[in-house]
C-alpha cells in the first residue's frame, strides 16, 4: 500500500468554514512536520552553523526562517499583535539571494543554538495552530484576506523545503546521514536516446484571474497570451549519459561556447563537469541528498542555467540544427501538447502524482523513461527545467501587500523562468501556473529540455523603471487621480480637441505635442486627430513612450517613504487608449530649434514648457510657420521662472518693466499678437504631482488658446 500523500494544496472555496480550518490544520502541521525532517538528515550542530556553499546562510538560519514568516506576515496581516521573539524575528528575516556567484557573504552573526531554535519553532507553531482554529473567516478565502497569510506560509515553507534540500544536497558527506523518510530512488538502466517531437503551433494564454479559489504568487496573476510557431522538442529530459558527450569533447573547456555571462561563472567556479557529478578511481558517481551512488546515466542532468545554454550551444554546432532552452511559451506548448493542460489543481489528491513530483515516488530524481506524458516524457516533475526566458511580469501585475518583494527583485533580466517542478516540488511549486525563478548560475535540482526551431526567443520588458523623474512623471501622466484633481495632460487634450472643434480650421489631420514628457497627451490627441507627433528634449522620456506605444503597458517605482517603493503597471488599454497608439510616434527634439520636416500641423500643444526653455524667445518667433493657417496654438504653463533652466534676459515675463509689473501673459501677447489671435483664456488648470505618498505639489497652469492668423 502507498504510503500517505503529501497533502496538496487546498482548494479556499466551498461552504463550510469548520471544513476549512480541518484542512488548513492539516495543511500546515504535516508541511511543519516534513520542514523538521528534513533537518534530521544533518549528523550533529556543526552541521547547522558550517555553510554549504559560502554564497548562502548556514542552515541554522533557514531552520528557524520559515518559522519566522508566519510571525512576520501575521504581524503584516493583523492575525497577530505581538512578536514571540524579536530577535530571532530580525536575524532569521531575510535570507541571501546569490545575486552574484563573486558576491560574499562575511557577515558574522551570533547565531541562536539549534536547540533555541527549535523550541521557538515550537511555540510558532503553536502560535499558527491557535491562529487558524480560532480566527473569524469567511468563504472563499481570497487575496485579500488576512487568511490568505496563513496559506503564504504554508507555501513559502515548502519552497524552503526544496531550496534547503539543494543547501543539504551541496554539504560534505561528513555532515548528513541517511533518514527513513527521504529514501532516493535505486531504479536506473540504460539511458534513452533522444529523438524530436513535432510540437506544432498554437496559442497560449497564461494568467490567472484573483477569484481562482486557490493561492497562487504575485507573479502567477495578470494576463499574457502568445501565438508560439511549430518547432521540434526532445522527447526526454537531457540525461546524465546525453551530457556525457559534452564533458568528454571538452565543452566546460571551449570558451567558445560560454556566452560572457557563463565564462565569468566558469571561470570563477572552475567548473570541468556538472556539480553534482563526483569523479571516482572506478567512474563517476552522482551525489544525491545524503549519498553518493555509481552515476545514473539514465537519471536527467542537473546543471545551472549556464551550463544547459553551452550544451545546446554544443549540440547546434554539432548537428547543426538551431538548439535552444525552450521559452516559458513554448514550455507550456509542451504542456498542452501532453494533454497536461486544463486540470486545476494539477496533482491529484487521492493519487500518486502521474510524475515523479510532489515527494510521491521518493527522495532524488529517477529514470527519465519512467512518466510518459504524450509523446514526451517528464513534462512536469523529476528536475526543474530552465526556459530562455527571464522572469517578467504578466500585464496587470501588482504586489501583494505583505509580501512586496517576492517577485520583484528578480525583474531584472539575470532570474531565469524555470518550470515543471522537481521530485520535491509540493504545493503551489507543483502547479504549471507557477512562475519561479532563480540567477542563471543557480543550482536548483533542475535540468533541461532542449528544443529545436529557427524562432528567436523575444523576451517581455521585465523591468522596472526605477529613475526617480521619468517614474514620477509617468505616474503624473497616467497614474491615478489625486485629491480629486483630474489628470492633467488629458485635461489639457480635451480642452485643445474642444478648443479646435470649435475654433480651429476644421482640419484633424496632425498635432503636435511640444513637450510631450511620457506621452499621455499624445495619445489623448489621438483621439480626434489621425496623427500626433510627440517631441521632448528628454530621450528617456522619449523612450518611455515609445515603449508605452509598441508593448501596451509601461512599469516603474515610486518613492514611497525612506527606502521604501511601489510598483506600478500602467496600461494603454485600461485608459481607453490602446487605439491611439498606431497614430502616435515619438522623437527626441529641441522646441527651441525643431527640425523644418515639424511642419504642417493643426494644432501645437505645449504644456509645462515655456517657461522650462533656454530660449522661449525664439520658440515664440518660430511656432507660427510650423501650424497650418488657422491652426491653434495651446499653451499652458504655471509661470514658474527660474534661472536655472532660463536665463534672466530670456524671461517673458514675471518682472517689472517700466516700473509695472509684467506677466507672462503680456509677454505671450506681445510675442503673438502679429500672427496669433488670442480666443480662449487665460484659465487655470490644476495638476498635482506625487513626490512621495505623503508629500504632493498642487500647481495652477494657466492655459490661453490662440489661432493662426490666415
Amino acid at each position: 500500500m502507498h504510503a500517505p500523500l503529501f497533502p496538496r494544496t487546498p482548494p479556499l472555496d466551498g461552504t463550510d468554514v469548520d471544513t476549512m480550518r480541518h484542512a488548513l490544520l492539516d495543511y500546515f502541521h504535516t508541511t511543519f512536520d516534513r520542514y523538521e525532517s528534513l533537518f534530521e538528515v544533518l549528523a550533529g550542530d556543526e552541521a547547522y552553523y558550517t555553510k554549504p556553499i559560502r554564497l548562502r546562510h548556514p542552515l541554522i538560519f533557514y531552520f528557524g526562517h520559515t518559522a519566522t514568516f508566519f510571525v512576520n506576515k501575521f504581524i503584516l496581516a493583523g492575525l497577530i499583535d505581538r512578536r514571540i521573539d524579536p530577535r530571532l524575528e530580525s536575524m532569521f528575516a531575510v535570507g541571501v539571494d546569490e545575486m552574484s556567484w563573486d558576491d560574499l557573504d562575511d557577515s558574522h552573526y551570533d547565531w541562536p543554538t539549534v536547540a533555541e531554535v527549535a523550541d521557538y519553532r515550537l511555540q510558532v507553531r503553536v502560535m499558527v495552530d491557535r491562529v487558524i482554529r480560532e480566527t473569524p473567516f469567511t468563504l472563499p478565502v481570497g487575496w485579500n484576506d488576512p487568511m490568505w497569510a496563513v496559506v503564504m506560509g504554508i507555501e513559502h515553507e515548502r519552497i524552503h523545503l526544496e531550496t534547503s534540500s539543494v543547501l543539504i544536497r551541496q554539504h560534505a558527506l561528513r555532515y548528513v546521514r541517511q533518514h527513513p523518510a527521504w529514501q532516493a530512488c535505486r531504479e536506473t538502466g540504460a539511458a534513452p536516446d533522444n529523438v524530436l517531437v513535432d510540437i506544432p503551433a498554437g496559442r497560449v494564454r497564461l494568467g490567472r484571474e484573483r477569484d481562482e479559489p486557490i493561492y497562487g504568487w504575485d507573479n502567477e496573476y495578470g494576463h499574457h497570451a502568445a501565438a508560439v510557431p511549430a518547432f521540434q522538442a526532445a522527447r526526454y529530459l537531457v540525461s546524465n549519459r546525453e551530457f556525457l558527450a559534452f564533458v568528454d569533447a571538452g565543452g566546460y573547456a571551449d570558451d567558445s561556447l560560454w556566452d560572457e555571462e557563463g565564462l565569468g561563472w566558469k571561470r570563477y567556479a572552475r567548473a570541468e563537469y556538472p556539480t553534482f557529478w563526483v569523479p571516482d578511481a572506478t567512474g563517476w558517481k552522482l551525489r544525491l541528498m545524503t549519498e553518493e551512488v555509481p552515476m545514473a546515466w539514465d537519471w536527467p542532468v542537473e546543471t545551472n542555467c549556464l551550463e544547459a545554454r553551452a550544451f545546446c550551444r554544443w549540440k547546434a554546432r554539432a548537428s547543426g540544427l538551431p538548439v535552444r532552452l525552450p521559452s516559458e511559451d513554448e514550455w507550456h506548448r509542451l504542456y498542452d501538447h501532453a494533454g497536461l493542460g486544463g486540470a486545476q489543481l494539477d496533482v491529484a489528491h487521492d493519487a500518486p502524482a502521474s510524475a515523479n513530483l510532489h515527494l510521491d515516488h521518493g527522495a532524488s530524481s529517477c529514470p527519465v523513461t519512467t512518466f510518459a506524458h504524450g509523446e514526451l516524457f517528464d513534462v512536469v516533475g523529476n528536475v526543474w527545467q530552465w526556459c530562455e526566458t527571464p522572469t517578467y511580469p504578466f500585464d496587470g501585475f501588482e504586489v501583494h501587500p505583505i509580501y512586496d518583494d517576492f517577485t520583484t527583485p528578480t525583474f531584472d533580466d539575470r532570474h531565469n523562468i524555470i518550470k515543471g517542478g522537481s521530485w520535491i516540488s509540493c504545493g503551489n511549486e507543483a502547479r504549471h501556473a507557477s512562475r519561479y525563478a532563480f540567477r542563471r548560475h543557480f543550482f536548483q535540482h533542475a535540468g533541461f529540455r532542449y528544443v529545436v526551431t529557427d524562432t528567436p526567443v523575444l523576451n517581455p520588458a521585465s523591468t522596472y523603471e526605477t529613475d526617480a523623474l521619468l517614474s514620477q512623471y509617468a505616474e503624473f501622466h497616467y497614474g491615478d487621480e489625486v485629491f480629486g484633481v483630474p489628470n492633467f495632460p488629458k485635461a489639457l487634450a480635451d480642452i485643445a480637441i474642444d478648443a479646435h472643434c470649435r475654433l480651429g480650421n476644421g482640419r484633424f489631420e496632425r498635432a503636435l505635442d511640444l513637450g510631450c514628457a511620457t506621452g499621455r497627451a499624445s495619445f489623448e490627441l489621438a483621439r480626434a486627430f489621425a496623427k500626433v507627433v510627440g517631441i521632448d528634449f528628454s530621450a528617456r522620456f522619449i523612450q518611455a513612450g515609445a515603449r508605452l506605444a509598441e508593448s501596451g503597458s509601461l512599469r516603474y517605482t515610486l518613492a514611497d517613504e525612506g527606502e521604501l517603493v511601489s510598483y506600478h503597471e500602467r496600461r494603454l488599454d485600461t485608459l481607453g487608449l490602446s487605439e491611439t497608439a498606431g497614430r502616435v510616434e515619438f522623437w527626441q527634439g529641441d522646441a527651441c530649434n525643431l527640425k523644418d520636416v515639424f511642419t504642417g500641423f493643426d494644432l501645437i500643444l505645449a504644456a509645462n514648457l515655456i517657461d522650462r526653455l533656454y530660449s522661449p524667445r525664439r520658440f515664440l518667433d518660430d511656432v507660427a510657420r510650423r501650424l497650418n493657417p488657422g491652426g491653434l496654438l495651446v499653451l499652458a504653463s504655471p509661470y514658474t521662472w527660474l534661472e536655472e533652466h532660463t536665463k534672466r534676459e530670456e524671461w517673458i515675463g514675471g518682472f517689472k518693466k517700466d516700473g509695472e509689473s509684467y506677466t507672462t501673459l503680456d509677454g505671450l501677447k506681445d510675442h503673438l499678437g502679429d500672427q496669433f489671435e488670442l480666443v480662449q483664456g487665460p484659465q487655470a488648470v490644476p495638476f498635482v504631482i506625487r513626490e512621495t505618498r505623503r508629500k504632493h505639489q498642487h500647481t495652477l497652469s494657466e492655459l490661453t488658446v490662440w489661432k493662426r492668423r490666415g
